[in-house]
């Protein structure tokens, strides 16, 4: 199945939690001179129209980035995301008109050493992912699956890298092929960075999703999760999360400042919230 589009949610509060974690996780993996892998397993058109019909037909991202951009209270860590996502709109736009997709805001924080591998399978999306990484000899983009890709490229020669799993669960398998392939992956790169983004739109999967995830023994795993309503709501996604394998040990602290603020400003109805866990202990 290849409906799925993210142009009708780019910039929502889901995106927002994603590539705050994601950028966090590059600056930290970037501090050393050794150079980073970074494989994207569904990695989308990697920048969307927020002026698009779609965008404009679901509105996500105005309670997303639209709304977290305005304010100017925002902790440093949002103020620096904010200015990322600034510098993919044209310098003299008055307000967001261009939201960026992982692909990009990944090559935002890698180096020249540095390497990316993007997968994507929609051919409308992985013609502007072409198109749009066209001139950087950095990347690679693969039109296949990237459940299989994904593996060619791990472990890398420097040992140092992220992989990113982010499909869009259209396919109900889905859920359990994301643990497969993080067992799969651990299994060839065991002190790589795991980063799976999952929705919450049935709390059952999720908590099955979860006891998975435990059950393959992997150790270090930490969970981070936001909600905009509560999870009796009858309709859609009302929450999104990371589970992160081998995360920074900085990372934790720095969601734990900033989920809290986000959880209020992008909740709605009051219905804000957030989860951080520890999934499994460090070895």
């Amino acid at each position: 199945m290849l409906s799925y589009r993210h142009s009708f949610h780019a910039g929502n509060y889901a995106d927002v939690l994603k590539h705050v974690t994601l950028q966090q996780i590059l600056i930290y993996l970037t501090q050393k001179n050794k150079p980073v892998h970074y494989i994207d397993s569904h990695a989308g058109a990697g920048g969307y129209q927020l002026t698009s019909k779609q965008a404009e037909k679901t509105g996500e991202y105005q309670l997303g980035i639209g709304k977290l951009f305005e304010q100017t209270d925002k902790p440093a860590l949002l103020q620096d995301y904010c200015q990322l996502v600034r510098s993919f709109n044209s310098e003299h736009s008055q307000r967001l008109k261009h939201y960026p997709g992982s692909p990009w805001i990944a090559a935002q924080c890698l180096r020249e050493q540095d390497k990316l591998f993007l997968y994507e399978l929609h051919p409308q999306d992985h013609l502007m992912l072409s198109e749009l990484f066209a001139s950087d000899r950095r990347v690679k983009i693969g039109n296949s699956d990237g459940f299989k890709g994904t593996l060619v490229h791990v472990p890398p020669v420097s040992r140092r890298g992220l992989v990113l799993i982010d499909p869009p669960y259209e396919v109900k398998t889905d859920y359990d092929k994301v643990v497969t392939l993080i067992e799969q992956v651990h299994k060839r790169f065991a002190t790589g960075c795991i980063a799976l983004w999952y929705p919450v739109v049935e709390r059952w999967r999720i908590n099955a999703l979860e006891q998975a995830i435990k059950a393959t023994g992997i150790a270090n795993v930490q969970l981070f999760e936001l909600a905009q309503q509560r999870d009796t709501a009858q309709f859609g996604m009302t929450a999104s999360g990371m589970i992160v394998v081998n995360p920074p040990w900085t990372l934790k602290s720095q969601l734990e400042g900033v989920l809290p603020y986000l959880s209020e400003l992008l909740g709605q109805n009051n219905q804000g919230s957030y989860r951080i866990k520890q999934l499994s202990p460090e070895a």
